[in-house]
């Protein structure tokens, strides 16, 4: 085996375990964002609900920008595992914040398919993962 396909196998060996791994994490994310919101995503948007759509879509891409950004700053899975945990937190209590103290009737406006307030969240949630991904420095 020459040394370019040597160095390009444990390349891709370390793409898979960390595209693996964040992949992973972002799904459970989701699921933990939405065990934490007061109203059933999944059951709004299989309704046509565009604003709970797009709440979501922003947490999860506010999640994933951390995520993206732990993956450059370090090679150690667990590491990996430990930034993702704090962004995962950093991204619930956010949103927790809109709801509970910014738009305290966000509940019932992402229930009545409000798009203006889905826009907001996800705009929070993208907003709060660009600084949570950008601080992921030492």
């Amino acid at each position: 085996m020459d040394y370019f396909t040597h160095v390009f196998l444990y390349g891709a060996g370390h793409f898979v375990l960390a595209f693996g791994v964040a992949c992973l994490l972002l799904a459970v994310f989701k699921r933990l964002y939405q065990m934490s919101t007061p109203y059933d995503e999944a059951g709004l948007i299989a309704q046509g609900n565009v604003a709970a759509a797009v709440a979501l879509g922003g947490a999860i891409v506010g999640f994933a920008l951390p995520l993206a950004s732990a993956l450059t700053q370090t090679a150690d899975p667990v590491e990996f595992v430990a930034w993702a945990i704090l962004a995962g937190i950093v991204q619930v209590l956010a949103s927790l914040v809109v709801r509970r103290f910014v738009v305290r009737d966000m509940t019932a406006r992402i229930e009545a398919g409000n798009v203006a307030s889905g826009t907001y969240l996800a705009a929070t949630s993208i907003g709060v993962g660009l600084l949570n991904a950008a601080s992921m420095t030492y």
